[in-house]
């Protein structure tokens, strides 16, 4: 008991009130949240985002019911939780918590809750930061538009490059864009070497959507015929002389599709997060383009997915990026991650003596788990694989000191190969 700050449902109201973070994510909320840890009950209510020690009732208006047994919420707050267990997300998706409300309620006081149980946890560092550089300097990267022809249909597509070498094409994760990457266009170790060139998909960033079809007009859905043409068509356009192509997430899954269908065009991929196939539920998904739902709820779920040891600052760094996105835009990538992308009947015809493939995963990551990366190393004869310790999905933004420790062996294979 003692080796947390607090386990009465007065203690947890004053640590709420008194928190910034908390009381922004509670704004506007009635009702209450209900912890229940195995026989101990922690409740606060909540009047417009104004906590107080109480029970709200179990069926109460706006009310999150979480329940599990004790030593699943012991592990969930722990200093340093272990993977899988650091969130409440992948608890409840494992069935290891029980969740009790709207669901609605429960994506948009999402991140108030998580924030709660953060406060319960005892205090740690938030990581080391770089300091702030020199005003006025320049950052190395240099940003342009580019039109390509997908699909019948002109698109302006934005990237950003630096570095000098072989070309090396950068693809965000879904709902993202190309500033995931910006910590690598400042490590001269590689850029000395490689080009970089970090894209925004359509729809994403800075690539607005195009001019002439009725976009609005239906349901946006990324699909993998379309996506495997954006790189293809780029490098073309760009005339790269087989780049070497490196995706997280959504682009860790095309990595592989590429080294698949577009051997003749790569040299090497680097499949970041990725695997053969990743199983879910689509539908389940559905609050992260609720009208009722913010775009705080996709960023904080990416928490989820992240260590709880790389620096505080890159971590929120990187959920604000998908607070900023384009509201259907996560959904819809989702299709091609989840629906669309099926490679455990293809992986064996990858020939990795045209196409070098590499693949890694966080050890944080509950999505692109080490296990899928391990499933797809195993299928594709040839192939390299390493688990990433104390990072998650996004480890080019989350913790960028360590992922570069990860990536420059595989640079120096691709380069002397």
């Amino acid at each position: 008991m003692s080796a947390y700050p607090a386990r009465t449902s007065e203690n947890l109201a004053a640590l709420c009130a008194a928190d910034g973070e908390f009381r922004l994510a509670a704004r506007f909320w009635n009702g209450g949240m209900r912890l229940r840890l195995g026989e101990t009950l922690l409740g606060v209510t909540l009047a417009n985002g104004a906590p107080r020690a109480g029970d709200p009732g179990r069926q109460g208006a706006g009310v999150i019911d979480l329940a599990a047994p004790q030593e699943a919420w012991d592990a969930l707050l722990a200093a340093t939780p272990l993977r899988f267990v650091n969130d409440i997300a992948p608890l409840v998706m494992a069935g290891q918590m029980a969740l009790e409300g709207d669901p609605v309620v429960y994506a948009q006081y999402y991140p108030a809750v998580m924030r709660a149980i953060e406060l319960l946890r005892p205090p740690r560092s938030s990581g080391a930061v770089p300091p702030p550089v020199a005003a006025g300097r320049f950052d190395s990267p240099v940003g342009r538009y580019v039109h390509l022809q997908l699909g019948g249909a002109d698109y302006r597509v934005y990237f950003e490059e630096a570095g000098a070498g072989i070309p090396l094409l950068l693809q965000h994760t879904a709902g993202c864009h190309g500033a995931q990457w910006r910590h690598l266009f400042e490590r001269p170790e590689i850029t000395d070497h490689f080009r970089l060139i970090a894209y925004d998909l359509p729809f994403h960033g800075k690539s607005l959507p195009p001019v002439g079809p009725q976009w609005w007009a239906s349901e946006y859905r990324l699909t993998a015929a379309f996506l495997r043409t954006i790189p293809v068509t780029l490098a073309s356009v760009l005339k790269l002389d087989r780049p070497v192509f490196m995706g997280c997430s959504v682009g860790g899954l095309l990595a592989l599709d590429l080294a698949r269908h577009h051997a003749e065009v790569f040299r090497a991929v680097i499949s970041v997060e990725g695997a053969l196939k990743v199983d879910a539920d689509l539908e389940a998904l559905s609050a992260l383009w609720h009208p009722q739902v913010s775009n705080e709820y996709k960023a904080r779920m990416m928490d989820s997915l992240m260590s709880p040891t790389s620096p505080e600052a890159y971590r929120k760094e990187t959920s604000h990026v998908y607070a900023a996105g384009w509201p259907p835009a996560f959904l819809g990538d989702l299709h091609y991650y989840l629906a669309d992308y099926d490679l455990r009947a293809e992986a064996a015809n990858i020939d990795t003596g045209r196409t070098a493939v590499h693949i890694l995963n966080g050890e944080y990551d509950w999505s692109g788990s080490i296990e899928h990366g391990q499933a797809a190393h195993a299928a594709i004869a040839g192939s390299t694989w390493a688990a990433m310790p104390g990072v998650g999905h996004f480890p080019m933004s989350e913790n960028p000191d360590a992922f570069v420790r990860h990536l420059l062996p595989i640079l120096e294979t691709i380069k002397s190969r």
